[in-house]
């Protein structure tokens, strides 16, 4: 295990019915608040109403219209934002999206840089405006992380970017404001989780069994609820221990003390920055592939421990249970009605050779990941996405 710094001192509100606790939470920063929000479901389920109560005795300027791969130019908008109206605080109300957009905005408006610049420093070191988030979507773990994932269409480059004060100082996690959220992006939520969880699981530092672990039993959490989720929206532990998971997975705990980059977010980032497709079905897609490819006489072994201890496979040889471990992961994407080829979300192979020499060029995949990746092998992923695929 390597050494790391683990801080993530993100006052979390968990359960229902906290945000009388709000303006508490908020007046520790002061009454300008920015109020930060997506396509507009807050006021449909009567949650924008409910903040209009809660926070008559703040300022409030508003920005709405965050996308759901978040755009520079949604960035820059708030940040002036914030300097024209001395916004104290930043309170943003979504899913990961919106959250990443107010990370970025807390600290671009505070910085002498172009957005885009910004955002292309990838590690951003200075000040930030605080952020508080209200989470109404199980799947990114950006409530209690300091990175962020921002989008320039213009140019189709999505890249992620980190910041030491980006972390949210509080995060209200009510599991009820999920029950309208949508079957297909519940399942999309939920491969999001998976995929933070495999890709700090697949790592070649050794010894780590508390970061591998944990990950192992937050998978099968995921696992479980999921299915119940979809058939059932309102059911709150389900949705609890979605949204409980998903701020687990990606908070550092399962990936602090492992080296390495990971593989398919640099991937996957490339699909929704060509084609703006949702992430975590981009992500559910590639991830299965992705294990094949890499499946070798080094990596079974791994492999074959995810199947075991994740899908409960009895299979003794390495090699057959860990094509049974990525079996199993592709049909439990199937069974929640996430598709699973490329071509169902608007995908074919004209863009694959931009795209592979761009997720290595953004990335480190080709040196630091679990098993290197050149752009011909990315590209060779990218094609295996094209149909279904089978792998017993």
């Amino acid at each position: 295990m390597n050494n790391f710094r683990f801080d993530v001192a993100t006052d979390v509100r968990f359960g229902k019915d906290r945000l009388d606790e709000l303006p508490e939470v908020l007046s520790q920063f002061g009454k300008n608040v920015l109020l930060v929000y997506g396509g507009g479901s807050i006021k449909k389920n009567g949650l924008y109403d409910k903040l209009q109560t809660v926070l008559k005795e703040f300022t409030v300027t508003e920005l709405a219209g965050v996308e759901p791969n978040p755009r520079v130019e949604t960035v820059a908008k708030g940040a002036k934002l914030c300097q024209e109206h001395d916004i104290d605080v930043i309170l943003a109300v979504g899913g990961g999206s919106t959250i990443d957009c107010a990370k970025v905005i807390s600290g671009a408006a505070l910085s002498d840089l172009e957005t885009w610049d910004f955002v292309k420093a990838r590690n951003y070191k200075g000040k930030t405006i605080p952020l508080v988030d209200i989470l109404t979507l199980a799947a990114t773990g950006s409530e209690m992380n300091r990175g962020a994932v921002i989008s320039n269409m213009t140019t189709n480059e999505k890249l992620g970017v980190h910041g030491w004060n980006f972390l949210p100082k509080a995060s209200f996690l009510d599991p009820s404001l999920t029950f309208s959220v949508s079957k297909y992006q519940t399942a999309a939520g939920s491969a999001d989780i998976m995929s933070h969880l495999i890709e700090n699981y697949f790592s070649e530092t050794t010894g780590a069994d508390v970061q591998d672990f944990t990950a192992e039993g937050l998978m099968r959490a995921v696992i479980k609820n999921c299915p119940i989720a979809l058939e059932t929206p309102d059911d709150y532990d389900a949705r609890a221990n979605l949204m409980w998971a998903s701020t687990w997975a990606l908070n550092g705990l399962t990936g602090n003390g492992k080296g390495g980059t990971w593989s398919c977010h640099p991937m996957e980032h490339e699909l929704s920055a060509y084609y703006d497709i949702t992430h975590g079905v981009g992500l559910a897609i590639l991830t299965p592939r992705w294990m094949k490819f890499t499946l070798n006489a080094d990596t079974e072994g791994k492999f074959a421990q995810f199947a075991r201890n994740v899908w409960n496979v009895q299979e003794s040889v390495d090699h057959l249970a860990a094509l049974e471990g990525i079996q199993k992961l592709y049909d439990y994407f199937v069974a929640c009605g996430i598709p699973m080829t490329l071509p169902e979300v608007g995908i074919n192979e004209e863009k694959f050779s931009e795209m592979a020499q761009g997720a290595v060029n953004h990335s480190s995949i080709e040196k630091n990941a679990y098993v290197p990746l050149t752009a011909a092998d990315v590209q060779a992923i990218y094609e295996d996405c094209l149909t279904p695929s089978s792998y017993l």
